[in-house]
């Protein structure tokens, strides 16, 4: 065994997304940059009395995403515990626009963008930090 497999032990991670939501991604930005960082318990507890309507489909993704990562470590044979994720990454990017028209004065047609996201989320286990001391 190598010594470097002691020290540290890669960290597990798994992804989420919902594609196709019907929120503007602007929006669902405001909402996903609250969570980017934090620890998974702290962020569940922000997105659920976040005002934001985007805040309610955020927090599927991100709850789908922990799911992910306790299957990852079941087939691993790893240990799991929920309080020791973090949200790696989130971001949203723009989905297909759903383009409509209404009409307007003197027979004009005004255009409506109905636009989609894509949320994507990623979870993984907090390094285990390592001991202090060694050689100087």
């Amino acid at each position: 065994m190598a010594a470097n497999d002691t020290t540290e032990q890669e960290a597990l991670v798994a992804q989420a997304s919902a594609r196709h939501t019907r929120i503007a991604p602007m929006k669902a930005r405001r909402v996903v940059d609250l969570i980017r960082g934090k620890d998974t318990q702290t962020a569940i507890a922000t997105l659920q009395f976040a005002p934001q309507g985007a805040s309610e489909q955020t927090l599927k993704v991100l709850q789908s995403a922990i799911a992910n990562l306790r299957v990852k470590s079941d087939e691993l044979g790893e240990p799991f515990d929920e309080r020791n994720l973090v949200v790696a990454a989130a971001y949203v990017d723009e989905g297909p626009t759903m383009k409509r028209f209404r009409p307007r004065a003197q027979g004009r047609a005004g255009r409506i963008n109905k636009r989609t996201s894509h949320i994507t989320i990623h979870v993984t286990t907090k390094p285990a930090k390592a001991a202090k001391g060694g050689t100087r």
